[in-house]
Order: structure tokens, then sequence, then C-alpha cells
């Protein structure tokens, strides 16, 4: 086993470039199959907004006195 990069030899330095090689293609699989999933976000852009209508005055009580809002 060579435990520095400057002893190394070509075995140690070609393994270390394919698990490189590994990660790069790996997270360039997860981030593209990511982007195609879209998790739902496209039905809940085409529905409308929520629309709240004000409706009729309300009454807040506070031990006693009532505030007409």
């Amino acid at each position: 086993m060579n435990w520095s990069m400057y002893t190394a030899d070509r075995t140690t330095h070609l393994k270390i470039v394919v698990v490189g090689l590994t990660a790069a293609l790996l997270i360039a699989v997860i981030g593209i199959s990511a982007r195609g999933l879209n998790l739902g976000t496209d039905i809940m852009s085409t529905q409308g907004p929520a629309v709240i209508k004000a409706g009729g005055p309300v009454v807040f009580t506070d031990q006693g006195t009532t505030t007409i809002r």
C-alpha cells in the first residue's frame, strides 16, 4: 500500500483517477435526474392563486371588553 502521493506507483494513481471520474459521473447523473424530476411543482404552478375575500366584521373579546374591528 502506498501512503504517499510522491512514492505512489502507476496503479495507485490510476485508482485515484478512476475513483474521481466515477464520483464525477455519479454527481452528474444525480444532477440530471433531479433536474428532470419536478416533484409536483407543475401542479402547484398551474393552479390559480388562492383568493381570500373579506367577510363581515369580527368581534374580539378580551376579559369582558368587546372590540369591533
